[in-house]
């Protein structure tokens, strides 16, 4: 007798119908339905990752200097004994997430049309809380796109005490960051920002206008004038977003937010005698400071 051949659907309907419980062994069965064995016991292996150690490599090296690209990197690798081509470093690279952190968005463009200001903290010493907060937008890119972050410090305290993310550089982010510190904190003597469209516009100064707080600005190309903000951005990057990989603008907002907590209230800063900022704006460096006039 000549076996008919069977098609790959029905002998998989046919090896579904095998019980390993049942009470005729498995091999019976198989014997019984025309189904190999081995359709049975093999089971598919996971496919195995061979450039996993490449890719810890890549992140470590990309870690270090963040601003280099793929060429960087293949050299790097080839130091380490992983002879491999730039356009495969560059393949690895897209699926690890990692890219050469470069300057692209200009965040500091102004608006020809809107008011600008005069700096008024050239050489003013900074000695309580509230007496200056500060702004600036930062970029964080991702496999989908750019990500706009923006912060409100305090200058003396280094506390984070707003800060917003937004996929547009459209303002209302800034805005929404404004009404929060204003909200928990009150306001300010003087809020410093750059001469970037989205602090000139009417509708973030007018707020600052309409409370009565100075308003200073960045002279153009300027970068130090913000310093407190760069340190943080630099700090907030190096510490954090390099580090991780994140898939949501959700999943960035509860990192970023489980991490200013730490930033805020659980880190000691060096610049500020190992206390946290949340202790040094809420007064607990004018008590160390009476406890040592004490001893």
């Amino acid at each position: 007798m000549v076996k008919k051949k069977v098609g790959t659907i029905q002998l998989n309907r046919r090896a579904e119908m095998i019980e390993r419980d049942n009470k005729i062994s498995v091999n019976r069965q198989c014997f019984l339905l025309d189904v190999s064995p081995s359709r049975i016991y093999y089971k598919k292996k996971e496919p195995v990752d061979t450039y996993q150690e490449v890719k810890v490599l890549m992140r470590m090296i990309w870690m270090q200097m963040p601003s280099r690209g793929a060429r960087y990197i293949r050299a790097e690798l080839r130091k380490e004994g992983f002879f491999h081509s730039r356009k495969k470093v560059s393949a690895l690279m897209k699926e690890i997430g990692i890219y050469a952190v470069r300057p692209k968005p200009n965040l500091s463009k102004s608006a020809k049309k809107h008011k600008k200001y005069p700096y008024l903290l050239r050489g003013v010493k900074i000695v309580r809380p509230n007496q200056v907060w500060s702004t600036d937008i930062t970029y964080i890119p991702t496999r989908y796109g750019f990500i706009y972050l923006v912060a409100i410090i305090d200058w003396f305290s280094r506390k984070v005490l707003s800060w917003r993310l937004s996929t547009t550089l459209d303002n209302s982010f800034c805005v929404d960051a404004l009404h929060d510190a204003l909200s928990l904190y009150g306001k300010p003597e003087i809020f410093n920002t750059d001469q970037g469209s989205h602090f000139t516009a009417n509708n973030f100064v007018g707020i600052l206008e309409d409370l009565r707080i100075k308003i200073s600005m960045d002279g153009k190309g300027r970068a130090l004038d913000n310093i407190y903000i760069e340190r943080l951005w630099r700090t907030v990057k190096y510490e954090h977003i390099f580090i991780w990989e994140f898939d949501s603008i959700d999943e960035l907002r509860v990192s970023l937010r489980d991490y200013f907590h730490l930033y805020n209230y659980e880190r000691g800063h060096q610049s500020l005698g190992e206390m946290t900022p949340d202790e040094v704006y809420n007064g607990r460096y004018y008590e160390l400071l009476t406890e040592v006039d004490a001893v």
